[in-house]
């Protein structure tokens, strides 16, 4: 289990040096979300063997709880043969009862150790688990401030004029208006010349 730690701990430092070196080549915030979903896949893992290490300190418990009981009851009845005159069921208690102290010893050695181990993993786990949440609020404020600076850019380049699609577009629209307005002053000018020669026409005749 603590080789699991350990390989992780490698994991990690290499594939932060790989982005490091990488970062230049391709879009720095998505290679950071890629490799923070590696580690928060890795610290599923390893949750799911702490539940395992739970599940095997549960069973060396219950197995010591079992070897004693029966190492307590082999030697009451080692006793009850024994004043009964029965001296080959005795010795076959006796025999028993050895058995499971012996195995009572070695399961209450292999508790303790489970019990250090996962003391252990447990320390380790919520420490990986701080560093992950670390890293994953350093990734918002990189979002943050990768946001901001998208902000920025766009803002400025409206601000400074550098915007030359859209100013040629203005052009255009000017000169496309100023054509128009000409085109309806020379109509007008048309119209009231038309108007003022009908109207001396007109004079004349009645003059006539």
């Amino acid at each position: 289990m603590v080789g699991v730690f350990s390989r992780l701990k490698t994991i990690i430092e290499a594939d932060l040096h790989e982005w490091l070196d990488e970062k230049e080549k391709k879009n720095p915030i998505a290679l950071l979300n890629h490799y923070l979903r590696q580690c928060e896949q890795e610290v599923e893992r390893v949750r799911q063997l702490l539940e395992r290490q739970y599940v095997l300190k549960e069973q060396f418990a219950r197995e010591h709880r079992e070897a004693e009981q029966m190492a307590e009851k082999r030697s009451k009845q080692a006793e009850v043969a024994e004043r009964a005159g029965e001296v080959g069921l005795a010795e076959f208690a006796r025999r028993e009862q050895a058995q499971y102290a012996e195995r009572a010893g070695r399961l209450k050695q292999l508790l303790e150790q489970a019990s250090r181990e996962l003391f252990e993993l447990e320390a380790k786990y919520e420490e990986m688990k701080h560093k992950l949440k670390d890293m994953q609020m350093r990734r918002m404020e990189l979002m943050g401030r990768e946001n901001a600076a998208r902000a920025h850019y766009r803002i400025q380049r409206v601000i400074s004029g550098d915007a030359g699609p859209a100013l040629a577009a203005f052009a255009d629209a000017e000169a496309y208006l100023d054509r128009l307005e000409r085109q309806v002053q020379s109509d007008d000018y048309r119209s009231t010349i038309d108007a003022r020669i009908a109207q001396l026409e007109k004079q004349l005749q009645e003059g006539n």
